[in-house]
């Protein structure tokens, strides 16, 4: 990979990138640190703090499992930022346990104002005695019939513990002999993490009770004859990352054998209760893992497993719910969807404006007579998709379907082996892409018959076609029968399918091909124009910015006096606001109610931002080198006057203004919470509130009360320092 050529003065990598592994740590904090947001309702902040939990899980299934096997195997090969597997792992686990204490401090919290909420939540079993007989029948009938205590002896070899297997360890005593035994109770995964505790009346509190602590409580029904000692819980993640090799012929073949290795990948990490005892601890680790990180825990194991809390029926301490618009182009061309994308192109943002209308245009594609092929990408279509039982339906009404299934989703494989075994029963052509790549781009093409000829409808989405996480993720969803987009739609569906490479594309720009130098590219006439003296400025917004030719790039256009704003959700390594670096770049977090995921991208063309005259484009990429070169992903220039002005003159407007839930990268690596001052200005709250411009037709026009978003705070002349 090309990077830019840095001069004899250059800092080092420490100095010039933040490291990848800490970045992503330091999302995640601030994830954490939304529980606690009092701005946010009570349940609300439980769910965000047991997304973080889950995220921290998948970062050692993944990231963690990584290194260590990059360490194991005498591989030096060194960070972005210049560091060793080893550095990175120490620096890592330095970083996850400061972070685990701040986790279940915070649970500490919300527990004692869920209580005050009349929500109890029982972890430990001193808590759980009072409800010990309510809960007596509960145990025997759904609990224990399930449960399998398992005798550590030299006759009985340790079980095998599955990934995020709960664990409790009981040291007994055999009262008839006297003779001590250690047993092993593993918590099923079909039982639920709480039970609610039955026959409570309406006027006394909801009290959950972890299964965990109902195993530990009711140790003398499980163990009759025995004399409790001690017990204690533990935890486990395993390696759950799924590398492909290059011989695999078979794909299909493969992941399904990969996927059932994975069960039994190396353990990573071992979480423990803080209070149990050595020889336990011992036992444990030499069975599972004696090289597996440790975590010695107070409080809580499996923080992930509090997302049942905000399950309970109390919608005063929720989100009030929110139901997205339908967009009023397509309800003024009486549903039908390709009259309203043939009259102009449409873009709708996702989730304020529905999913539905992705489903309306696959579901109208399969039952037009006239349509004749749908050619579909699927990365991540969710385990009830309306996505696959749209394609079905078209192939059994005979039309051409092709569909290309990515295996390599991480953590959907098995789901998407599942969906592909359905579609090809159908008829559907599946495509599964290639060995090493993945098909990260999310484009749906329907050719049509019309005026004795045919025309192409596409839809380019920054996120997945997946119906749940539309509702909670933010994404684009850009409709255009530009004879153009459906001529470079037609050329990328033939790389995945026939390993044809891609010739003078119209619009869209693809990985693996070009997409890294094509930005390069747009931002080095952003340096020309400024070195020009002409209008000049970068606004980005994506979930990770990694890439160092991309990053060097924008150092680059800093030092040039290109003033360049990145909304980074997530991993940033570049580190903005450098002296003779960086000093021209500023880059924001948002965190909120909904997942920041749509990837947006402007340049001032000549004029500074926003302007009608910005080259302005849609990914499916974000700035990463896996994104460039490891992945099929597409960027497609927005031109339709009226879309782009939503884009750029709302949508990144509005996140650049945000200020109530926005976090500023600072030059040492730190995040702080902007301050809103006497303007604070909440995105979602105003997007959920407000009509967009593309999608509304003509019940724009009857709106007087749509506030216009004001882009002259963005400059940098209006920011305050933190």
């Amino acid at each position: 990979m090309a990077q830019a050529a840095k001069s004899k003065s250059s800092p080092q990598p420490e100095a010039r990138y933040f490291n990848r592994e800490l970045s992503w740590l330091a999302f995640n904090r601030r994830v954490m640190e939304e529980a606690q947001n009092a701005a946010h309702p009570l349940l609300e902040r439980v769910r965000f703090l047991s997304i973080s939990a889950n995220n921290l899980d998948e970062f050692f299934m993944v990231r963690v499992a990584g290194l260590k096997g990059q360490r194991l195997q005498g591989i030096e090969e060194r960070s972005i930022d210049g560091r060793t597997p080893k550095q990175q792992l120490a620096a890592i686990e330095k970083s996850v346990n400061a972070l685990v204490v701040e986790q279940q401090n915070l649970w500490k919290q919300l527990q004692a104002e869920l209580r005050d909420k009349g929500i109890v939540v029982v972890t430990r079993m001193t808590d759980a005695e009072p409800y010990k007989e309510s809960l007596r029948p509960l145990f025997q009938d759904l609990i224990f019939p399930i449960l399998t205590p398992q005798a550590l002896d030299p006759a009985h070899p340790f079980p095998f513990v599955p990934n995020k297997g709960l664990s409790v360890i009981f040291d007994l005593v055999r009262t008839a002999t006297n003779e001590p035994i250690r047993e092993l109770v593993m918590i099923p995964p079909t039982l639920p993490r709480f039970f609610v505790v039955p026959d409570t009346s309406a006027d006394q509190p909801d009290v959950l009770v972890s299964v965990d602590t109902l195993v530990r409580l009711f140790a003398d029904l499980i163990f009759p004859g025995f004399t409790l000692n001690g017990s204690g819980r533990f935890r486990i993640i395993r390696d759950s990352d799924i590398e492909v090799e290059e011989e695999a012929e078979d794909l299909v073949l493969f992941f399904r054998t990969a996927i059932r290795r994975r069960r039994r990948g190396r353990v990573i990490l071992l979480e423990f209760d803080a209070d149990i005892g050595e020889a336990v601890e011992r036992d444990v680790r030499a069975e599972l893992g004696h090289d597996a990180i440790v975590l010695k825990t107070k409080g809580f194991i499996g923080l992930a497993d509090l997302g049942m809390v905000p399950e309970i029926d109390r919608p005063e301490l929720k989100f009030k719910p929110y139901s997205p618009r339908f967009p009023e182009r397509i309800r003024e061309h009486a549903g039908d969807c390709f009259s309203a994308i043939r009259d102009k192109d449409i873009i709708v943002h996702h989730p304020y404006e529905s999913f539905d209308v992705v489903l309306s245009f696959l579901r109208q594609a399969a039952s037009d007579p006239d349509v004749v092929a749908i050619k579909q990408t699927l990365y991540r279509a969710g385990n009830q998709s309306p996505v696959i039982r749209a394609l079905i339906e078209a192939a059994e009404a005979g039309k051409s379907v092709t569909a290309v299934v990515e295996l390599k989703a991480r953590f959907d494989e098995e789901q998407n082996l599942l969906w592909a075994n359905q579609l090809e029963r159908a008829g559907v052509q599946v495509v599964y892409g290639f060995i090493d790549w993945k098909t990260h781009a999310k484009v749906s093409m329907v050719v049509r018959r019309e005026d004795g000829g045919f025309r192409t409808y596409c839809h380019f989405g920054t996120g997945n076609y997946h119906p749940v996480t539309a509702r909670i993720y933010t994404d684009f969803s850009f409709f255009t029968a530009d004879p153009r987009a459906g001529r470079d739609a037609s050329q990328l569906f033939n790389y995945v399918t026939g390993y044809i490479e891609a010739e003078r594309l119209e619009l869209i720009t693809m990985s693996p091909f070009d997409l890294r130098e094509q930005l390069s590219a747009l931002i080095d006439q952003e340096i020309a124009n400024a070195k020009a003296g002409k209008g000049c400025g970068i606004w980005a917004k994506m979930n990770s910015l990694v890439d160092p030719a991309i990053i060097d790039k924008l150092y680059q256009a800093s030092a040039a006096g290109v003033p360049i704003d990145l909304v980074v959700r997530g991993i940033c390594c570049l580190r903005p606001g450098v002296p003779g670096l960086s000093e021209n770049i500023r880059v924001k977090s948002v965190v909120g109610r909904f997942l920041e995921h749509s990837r947006a991208f402007a340049f001032g063309n000549g004029e500074s931002l926003p302007s009608r005259s910005a080259k302005l484009f849609i990914s499916s990429a974000d700035w990463m080198p896996r994104n460039f070169d490891r992945r099929v992903e597409y960027m497609i220039p927005i031109e339709n006057p009226t879309v782009h002005d939503q884009l750029l003159d709302q949508v990144l407007v509005a996140n650049l203004l945000d200020n109530e839930q926005s976090w500023e990268l600072r030059p040492d690596g730190s995040y702080g919470r902007v301050a809103s001052g006497d303007k604070p200005f909440n995105l979602h709250i105003y997007f959920m509130n407000n009509p967009s411009l593309s999608g509304r037709g003509k019940a724009l026009r009857k709106r007087k009360d749509v506030p216009t978003l004001d882009a002259q705070p963005v400059s940098r002349k209006a920011r305050k320092p933190i």
